[in-house]
C-alpha cells in the first residue's frame, strides 16, 4: 500500500514576489511605422470610495495606438494594483490613469473605458480619450464578415 504524503503548509514568503507601484515602464514600439491597436483588459480593478470607504470594482479596457513607446505589461499590472488602497471618485481615477499613461508613453491615441460595477443601484461607465496633436487616424477598412471555420463537417 503506497504511503500518503505528509501534509505541509506553504510558508508565507518574507517578502511578496511583487508589490503595487506607481512606476510605469516602457519599451520601444517594435512597429512605429504603422498604426495598430494595443488593448489591455483589466477585469479586477479595485479602489475605494473616498466618502464611504466602501470598495469599488471596475473592468478597465485600455486601447492605445503607440507612437515611439509601449507600456510594459507587468508595470501596468503593478500600477493598476496600486489603486487598491486609494480613495478616488470613478471619474478622477479613470482620468488620472489616462494622464499617467499619456505622460510616459506619449501615444498617438489612447482611450480608457472604465465600467464600474453597481453602487447604490447605479452602474457608472467613464470613457476618457487622448489624441496626440497632429495625429490623423487612417481611414477604417471594413472587411466582409465570415463565419468561424471549425474544420468540422456538418
Amino acid at each position: 500500500m503506497p504511503k500518503t504524503p505528509a501534509k505541509t503548509q506553504r510558508a508565507k514568503p518574507s517578502a511578496p514576489p511583487s508589490a503595487p507601484s506607481k512606476q510605469l515602464d516602457v519599451f520601444p514600439n517594435p512597429a512605429p511605422e504603422r498604426d495598430y491597436v494595443i488593448q489591455f483588459q483589466v477585469p479586477e480593478f479595485t479602489c475605494f470610495c473616498p466618502l464611504t470607504g466602501q470598495p469599488d470594482f471596475a473592468h478597465f479596457t485600455i486601447d492605445m495606438i503607440a507612437d515611439r513607446w509601449c507600456v510594459e505589461l507587468k508595470s501596468l499590472k503593478m500600477y493598476m494594483w496600486s489603486y487598491r488602497n486609494e480613495g478616488a471618485f470613478h471619474e478622477k481615477v479613470t482620468n488620472a490613469i489616462l494622464s499617467d499613461l499619456v505622460q510616459v508613453c506619449e501615444p498617438r491615441f489612447a482611450r480608457i473605458t472604465a465600467k464600474w460595477y453597481v453602487r447604490g443601484g447605479i452602474y457608472t461607465n467613464v470613457v476618457a480619450e487622448h489624441r496626440k496633436k497632429g495625429w490623423k487616424p487612417q481611414p477604417r477598412v471594413d472587411l466582409p464578415a465570415f463565419e468561424t471555420a471549425t474544420g468540422l463537417a456538418g
